[in-house]
């Protein structure tokens, strides 16, 4: 048993780093690997397009179900074997829905759904969990970069499916090898990160995590409060993926290569943002940018809902995209301050923040379906006011300073 505390050279901590960019990226593509190939799947399993909304619920309540009560798992097994047993499940699940597409067997194909649903939820929280913990050794902000990664992840893969679709690749062969690819970058990955209680003695990790379970962290008030902030930030991430093409097409009449021009907008905008808002963070800290932050996206989406031409439509899509892009990455960051509760926390946030990235979209739909898809999004503006009014709770005790001298 270790009983003294560990101390981390700056090149251990800057190859941790990369490290946990590679763990992101990794569940991008495993994001990617499957929405990319939604056709195939549907046609090798015959199904139309509402028993495939159907079927993959099956992910969506894994992925929910997993995560509220991960933060239990990562306190008690510890990041690095949460992820490690979390891929595991995720990539056999990859590998199930493959083989049951390839099978056309139904519940084959939903095993593997609802097990790459639950192995990602897990991940994603230890992953967080991780990269707070990498942050605080940094010295600097880096949870958006963190995020940003993740969405070239998505992007790579889907690039990856869109060619494998051209080219006529299987479906199983598809999910195998990113299936493959996924595992070999988590197991390198992992192999260069570090104990998320770095700088404790193991005695003293134990024992402190022992003492502040799930139930507390639901009856923490701050905990609570930086959740419901990252509830209003990820129904404003959400529901711009669900939404944003339709709106276009139905409320602007855009074309359909418009509508995918406008997504591709406001993602690109959310992904600018994270990589670019980290060094705003550690210039002037949470509170001031994400204020701005808050109030951009704010801005954005009332333009997106009110303009009254396309352009404008696209540049309040941009301000929406770049006010949104730091408040679920900075908001795991703020939950995870306090490195002994940090597991429970971001478990606790991370429940909410899921809850209205898959919740809220489809319930905003019975908005637009009476009174159009634009005006049902004004639903979000309550959200993010919500959000902007509570970033004050995510203040830190200590700040972040920034290594100057440590380059990334």
């Amino acid at each position: 048993m270790q009983t003294r505390a560990q101390k981390l050279s700056r090149q251990e901590v800057k190859t941790w780093y990369r490290a946990v960019l590679g763990l992101f990226f990794a569940s991008g593509l495993v994001v990617s690997a499957l929405l990319t190939r939604l056709p195939d799947l549907a046609q090798g399993l015959g199904l139309t397009s509402g028993p495939l909304g159907l079927l993959l619920l099956g992910m969506t309540v894994g992925s929910f179900c997993a995560v509220s009560f991960s933060g239990t798992i990562v306190a008690r097994l510890g990041a690095i074997r949460s992820i490690a047993a979390a891929y595991t499940v995720t990539v056999s699940g990859m590998l199930l829905i493959g083989v049951g597409v390839q099978q056309a067997s139904l519940m084959l194909t939903l095993l593997g759904l609802i097990l790459q649903g639950l192995g990602s939820a897990i991940s994603n929280v230890a992953s967080n969990v991780q990269g707070a913990a990498n942050e605080r050794a940094l010295g600097r902000y880096v949870t958006p970069i963190m995020h940003g990664f993740f969405s070239i992840g998505t992007v790579v893969g889907a690039a990856a499916g869109t060619l494998d679709a051209h080219l006529g690749l299987p479906f199983w062969l598809h999910m195998t090898y990113l299936a493959l690819i996924v595992a070999l970058l988590v197991i390198f990955s992992l192999r260069l990160c570090q104990d998320e209680n770095y700088g404790q003695t193991t005695v003293e990790s134990k024992s402190q995590q022992a003492s502040y379970r799930v139930r507390d962290a639901w009856r923490d008030k701050q905990t609570i409060l930086i959740g419901l902030f990252v509830l209003g930030m990820a129904l404003a991430e959400g529901s711009a993926n669900d939404w944003v093409a339709l709106a276009l097409v139905q409320d602007y009449g855009a074309d359909g290569s418009l509508a995918s021009l406008g997504y591709f907008t406001f993602v690109l905008a959310m992904t600018l943002g994270r990589f670019g808002g980290t060094a705003l963070l550690n210039r002037f800290g949470r509170v001031p940018v994400l204020r701005f932050t808050s109030s951009l996206a704010l801005i954005g989406l009332a333009l997106f809902i009110l303009a009254p031409t396309l352009p404008l439509g696209f540049v309040g899509l941009v301000l929406w995209g770049l006010g949104a892009s730091l408040g679920f990455p900075t908001g795991m960051s703020a939950a995870s301050d306090d490195p002994a509760k940090a597991a429970v926390r971001v478990s606790v946030v991370s429940t909410i923040g899921y809850a209205a990235f898959l919740g809220g979209p489809p319930l905003l739909g019975l908005l637009g379906e009476h009174f159009g898809v634009r005006n049902g999004l004004a639903a979000v503006l309550l959200f993010l006011l919500l959000s902007l009014l509570l970033t004050g709770q995510l203040e830190p005790k200590e700040a972040k300073r920034p290594l100057k001298s440590q380059r990334l």
